[in-house]
């Protein structure tokens, strides 16, 4: 053999046995994802086995489903029409505390539950955009067996609402309500505590156990009213809080949801707006904006209302969403 020969086997030799390589490899197994615990795992002398224990609504249940354990409850007649009901961006379902059981006696069939990294539901290692809230809801519904529900998201579940129904239509029963909604907000609008907890170096800090124990030992020192007590529990002690939160602010149905809003002004649903002129989260102009994209929609303004519409002004929300719900479309 002549030393060409030989020079140009030995030259196509490599490539010929790494494209065998690369061919006979399996695909490498995906990552498990890395889940952590909710309020669930807290011992029992814990405050929030006080103030939001897993009873705190009737016909509390779990259920698992690949992005980890979620808690949810129902409550009301089993025969009412179906109505779901989303919390925000920190704060549980213990948010709806003086809504659900008004409407579960009124005759509705509520659904509430934690969304995922809050209160009773897992906190999975992931990114927290909208579709990993859509889905979530999904997979509810689909394993509770409701086929269609009026949607009632406040704040960051005003977001999902607006994801959900753009992406699961046929799972909407014609009816939209949307509390001091999240989903267009600007760098501007957010603080800059906000958008500095927000940032993935802060998040990593934040998460870690020594920055949690003295978050510990803050709350233990400082009482605060119960709603922003269980806030104070959930950052100090679940390692997945924190991140969710700035995964949620970051990548989640805060802002850039433009499209899900004009998809909602599309369709057929009646759509209802409770905004408070003094909110300093979502800002009252978001209403406005909101009406114009949705111009059928129905604007209730709450007068120097803030942005826990559905804690400091329970009144107005039930009738508002009482009144939705009883206009036929």
């Amino acid at each position: 053999m002549s030393s060409g020969c030989l020079s140009l086997t030995f030259l196509t030799f490599p490539p010929l046995l790494l494209a065998f390589y690369l061919f006979a490899q399996f695909p490498r197994f995906p990552d498990v994802i890395d889940i952590s615990p909710s309020l669930a795992s807290l011992p029992a002398d814990n405050r929030a086995w006080q103030i939001y224990p897993e009873d705190f609504y009737s016909g509390g249940a779990y259920v698992t489903f690949p992005h980890g354990r979620m808690r949810y409850w129902l409550l009301g007649p089993e025969q009412g029409k179906k109505v779901i009901l989303i919390h925000g961006l920190s704060v549980p379902a213990i948010i709806w505390k003086d809504v659900a059981p008004v409407l579960a006696s009124n005759g509705y069939r509520v659904l509430v539950y934690d969304l995922y990294g809050r209160g009773y539901s897992d906190a999975p290692n992931t990114v927290y955009d909208p579709s990993l809230y859509a889905v979530q809801l999904a997979l509810l519904m689909q394993y509770v067996r409701w086929e269609k529900a009026y949607i009632v998201g406040v704040s960051m579940g005003g977001g999902i609402a607006a994801a959900f129904s753009t992406w699961f239509p046929h799972l909407v029963d014609g009816k939209v309500a949307l509390i001091a909604s999240a989903g267009l907000i600007e760098p501007s609008d957010m603080s800059r505590t906000a958008r500095f907890m927000s940032s993935p170096l802060v998040q990593s800090v934040t998460s870690s156990a020594p920055f949690r124990f003295y978050l510990q030992k803050l709350a233990a020192s400082s009482p605060v009213d119960p709603i922003h007590e269980i806030v104070r529990i959930q950052s100090a002690h679940l390692p997945g809080y924190n991140a969710a939160l700035a995964s949620s602010l970051r990548d989640g149905p805060i802002r850039g949801l433009g499209w899900a809003f004009d998809a909602l002004s599309a369709s057929s649903n009646d759509v209802l707006l409770i905004w408070g002129t003094s909110d300093n989260t979502v800002p009252y102009k978001h209403a406005g904006t909101m009406h114009r994209i949705i111009p059928r929609s129905q604007l209730v303004t709450v007068e120097g209302g803030g942005h826990d519409l559905t804690i400091s002004h329970p009144e107005t929300v039930n009738k508002a969403l009482l009144r939705l719900f009883e206009t036929k479309t």
